[in-house]
């Protein structure tokens, strides 16, 4: 068994799919109705526009983007205006190597967060 998508209930469809689009550079694989599905490389990322008034959504789930250069991805979305809860930092340690990662929040108040293992690529 694998999960094949992960949908999102978001407010405002339009709003979110620029964010996920135009802000984060995921690529948009069809839009039609209250539903906008993006390649999530392996998995689809759905997002559905929430009939009514919207539920709180703060910290019920994380969505974590893998990157191949953490602070390179934290300069290019702090550019496009994304305001950052916590700088790329350390949050594990394997095989002498470390994991960094940096969270934010998207315009319904998702978590998201960038990871990926320091000096796998130039800083």
């Amino acid at each position: 068994m694998q999960i094949s998508n992960l949908i999102l209930q978001v407010s405002d469809l339009e709003r979110s799919l620029r964010f996920y689009r135009d802000v984060l550079d995921l690529p948009l694989l069809h839009a039609s109705g209250a539903f906008a599905f993006f390649d999530g490389g392996g998995m689809t990322l759905a997002l559905n526009e929430y009939p009514g008034e919207f539920p709180s959504v703060a910290g019920v789930a994380e969505i974590v983007l893998r990157v191949d250069d953490v602070y390179e991805a934290y300069r290019m979305l702090a550019g496009k205006g994304v305001e950052f809860r916590v700088e790329p930092r350390v949050v594990t340690e394997m095989d002498g190597k470390n994991l960094l990662a940096a969270d934010f929040r998207d315009p319904d108040g998702h978590v998201l967060s960038i990871t990926g293992w320091e000096g796998e690529s130039s800083q």
